[in-house]
């Protein structure tokens, strides 16, 4: 385990939110197993989400009418892009593990981290046609997604009333941008902790298994409560029972 590399792109204003309890029980318990960890807080960096012309440092390939896939494509493998998305496409490149640490707004991940996707994991750095899927140029790392909701953990099973959400996060696990290219690790869901929950939910305490974050399967989504538990065991756990009130994440 050793030498591994992880980059966690976390999404949270709010560094002492549930989210932030979750980042730092990752790195922590990443950094107990030898893993190297970057993080990416994209607010604390005021990160870019809008994939606009300023992304192109060099000149475009058509002026009069601007495609931004296309000049984002040919910007790439020029290395023409701006600085800030060859950065994060640096720690992407050298990072083993991948996490994606965010709550769950409209279904789907903060517009900041849609944007980090957007731009960062460009035509031509994580894919291409031919070499997308599973044979996308980022097809040897690992992905994982923790994240957190406001509502209950009943609100998110088949017969809830915002459905399974393995349904809605399939998008981004299995036939979206991100999913072009790493292999998942199952992911961590945890729904509307009440307080009583969250200190335990973050990871306090527990003795480590011995089976480490790089030696999951990589399968689609399994319900984790725990991120420490999910980081160390190959165990799935069942969704928290979630509290009555939404608490927010």
């Amino acid at each position: 385990m050793a030498g591994k590399k992880v980059l966690i792109v976390y999404a949270h204003q709010e560094p002492r939110s549930f989210n932030g309890s979750l980042k730092r029980v990752a790195v922590e318990e990443l950094n107990r197993q030898g893993c190297a960890v970057t993080v990416s807080d994209l607010y604390a960096m005021d990160f870019e989400p809008r994939a606009t012309r300023k992304d192109i440092a060099g000149v475009l390939c058509n002026p009069d009418f601007f495609r931004y896939g296309v000049e984002a494509y040919e910007a790439c493998k020029k290395r023409s892009l701006t600085s800030d998305i060859i950065d994060e496409q640096k720690k992407v490149q050298e990072a083993d593990l991948v996490i994606f640490q965010f709550p769950l707004y409209w279904f789907s991940v903060p517009a900041i981290l849609k944007g980090w996707m957007d731009r960062v994991l460009c035509q031509g750095f994580a894919f291409d046609v031919p070499g997308f899927y599973d044979s996308g140029f980022l097809k040897d790392k690992l992905a994982l997604l923790s994240l957190t909701t406001g509502g209950m953990a009943e609100m998110y099973t088949k017969t809830g009333v915002s459905g399974d959400f393995r349904y809605f996060l399939w998008p981004l696990q299995g036939s979206g941008p991100v999913a072009r290219s790493p292999r998942w690790t199952p992911c961590c869901l945890c729904a509307c902790p009440g307080p009583e929950d969250r200190p335990r939910m973050a990871g306090c305490g527990g003795e480590s298994s011995g089976q480490s974050a790089f030696e999951q399967p990589a399968v689609s989504t399994c319900e984790a409560p725990v991120l420490r538990d999910r980081l160390r065991s190959h165990s799935c756990i069942p969704v928290q029972d979630s509290r009555k009130t939404p608490v927010g994440t």
